[in-house]
């Protein structure tokens, strides 16, 4: 191979690296029993959310999951050292019990605990909703049926790109939606609502 070629694949292959950054948590060098390091284990509204690690034989990456197991408003987790404006971020979530709800979600560009967007999957209603939460209060803005089973493992993903984001459930478009409350970027996270008791796994996120 002449000099010059390698450069040219030296260089392709450093572009498409940077162009392609991927990330992933799956808490199995984290300590049981405690929020995983890195992590801001927290809620919005009232209540008390728990957030810990626990050992789980059916998570997908053996053998921890991040478990929220309290009640709370609604339970937030967010990833510290993140800072994504356009991208994906992705996650493996069961949902356990809850008699009010049983719910999974997707938080992106996060202020903090009290401004971002989510997206949520419900065991109960059978449906994957997108919202935005300013100042606490959050606003539905698109609803979408389909199949949530409790207990067992499904998978959401969002991508966001500017004003547009797509959100999956189950490698399945579920809904698309177009909104300009949050332009920065912002931390990355998960959430559930009320008494929902979900476990999480293989928590990716990243530039497309």
């Amino acid at each position: 191979m002449r000099i010059i070629d390698l450069i040219v694949l030296i260089l392709s292959a450093t572009m498409l690296a940077v162009a392609a950054s991927i990330d992933t948590a799956n808490f199995d060098s984290a300590a049981t029993g405690q929020a995983p390091p890195g992590w801001t284990a927290t809620r919005t509204g009232t209540g008390e959310a728990r957030w810990t690690v626990e050992k789980d034989d059916t998570a997908p990456s053996k053998p921890n999951v991040l478990k929220q197991s309290g009640q709370a408003t609604y339970p937030v987790c967010l990833k510290d050292d993140t800072r994504l404006k356009d991208g994906f971020v992705d996650v493996k979530f069961k949902p356990i019990s809850g008699r009010e709800h049983q719910a999974g979600g997707l938080i992106w560009r996060a202020k903090d605990s009290n401004n971002y967007y989510v997206a949520r999957a419900n065991a109960l209603e059978d449906n994957v909703t997108i919202y935005h939460t300013v100042n606490g209060r959050r606003t539905e803005k698109k609803r979408a049926s389909m199949k949530v089973a409790s207990n067992q493992w499904h998978t959401l993903r969002v991508e966001f790109q500017g004003a547009h984001f797509s959100v999956m459930c189950d490698g399945k478009k579920a809904l698309d939606w177009d909104d300009d409350t949050f332009k920065d970027a912002g931390k990355v996270g998960v959430w559930t609502k009320a008494d929902s008791v979900t476990v999480f796994d293989d928590f990716s996120y990243g530039t497309k």
